[in-house]
């Protein structure tokens, strides 16, 4: 599995937000896309309800993300 700490869209910082991974330059948490998603938001609904965002950083979360799968799915 992956590490956040190699996807460059993302950021933690001990003093920010309890510690939890973000996305670089902002306030939301990286766990704030999966729920949303999980509830039935699409990308383009997260990106209004956090403009901080931006589909750049979506879009390589989802990537890490899908990777970071692949690579638990050969293990």
């Amino acid at each position: 599995m992956l590490g956040w700490s190699s996807c460059p869209a993302v950021e933690r910082a001990p003093g920010k937000v309890s510690g939890e991974w973000l996305f670089r330059s902002t306030r939301v948490p990286v766990r704030a896309l999966f729920e949303n998603l999980e509830g039935d938001a699409s990308v383009v609904d997260f990106l209004e309800w956090f403009p901080g965002v931006t589909r750049a950083q979506v879009d390589a979360v989802l990537e890490h993300a899908s990777q970071s799968l692949a690579i638990r799915e050969t293990v």
